[in-house]
């Protein structure tokens, strides 16, 4: 399993519920998430995180989705972040995150894409991690595994 990964893009949502769109860039604060994004807090699920392979599932699948579309606030390529264990430490950009979750229960009956395909991957392939240090998260950023 490769060590390192890059960011495609930055995602938030200003209320939950949206479909988050990509930012670019956004400053993440610790023990807290991105600054902006209704899903910060003082909970274990402060950032989730999705790899681009799990976009390709569902475009093979029919669906249209892009950056954002699962609700993911970090879009990862290069790296497979449902095979990282829990207590795995990322370093991206100034930012140091840990994995707290691996995947979660669909809500509603399932999303759009869900209703649309039959199946989704955030539930079974999206992380989640909590902040541990502050500073900026940018698309092209570096995404290394820290041991």
């Amino acid at each position: 399993m490769p060590n390192q990964g890059k960011v495609l893009a930055v995602n938030i949502s200003e209320k939950k519920g949206q479909k988050k769109h990509d930012v670019g860039k956004a400053y993440v604060d610790k023990d807290w998430g991105i600054k902006g994004d209704a899903h910060g807090g003082t909970w274990h699920r402060q950032i989730s995180l999705l790899s681009w392979s799990s976009f390709e599932k569902m475009k093979a699948m029919g669906a249209d989705v892009f950056y954002g579309d699962f609700a993911e606030n970090i879009t990862v390529d290069g790296l497979e972040v449902a095979s990282l264990p829990v207590g795995t430490r990322l370093k991206i950009g100034e930012v140091l995150l840990e994995v707290t979750q691996i995947g979660k229960e669909c809500h509603n009956q399932g999303c759009a894409i869900k209703k649309q395909t039959g199946t989704c991957v955030m539930p079974l392939e999206g992380i989640f991690v909590r902040v541990l240090s502050s500073g900026w998260i940018a698309a092209g950023d570096v995404i290394d595994i820290v041991e």
